[in-house]
């Protein structure tokens, strides 16, 4: 079972998906507020969730930034 914030989060995501600038935002919180595991698990739920999303294609450049967080 997933734990509830990072389920929280992924709703927030995909409410936010409309806007580039909220959905970055968004990532950067959670960064900040979710566990190590929690943002890997993220990281693999975003790829799958942005590849059809093509507007929200220069989020993938936030993946610079899970590295870092890892």
């Amino acid at each position: 079972m997933e734990n509830q914030s990072l389920e929280y989060t992924k709703d927030i995501l995909m409410k936010v998906s409309f806007s580039y600038e909220l959905f970055t935002k968004e990532i950067q919180k959670a960064m900040k507020q979710l566990l190590p595991y929690e943002v890997l698990e993220l990281r693999i739920w975003l790829e799958d969730y942005l590849d059809d999303k093509p507007e929200l294609l220069h989020t993938k450049e936030m993946f610079v930034v899970f590295k870092t967080h890892l």
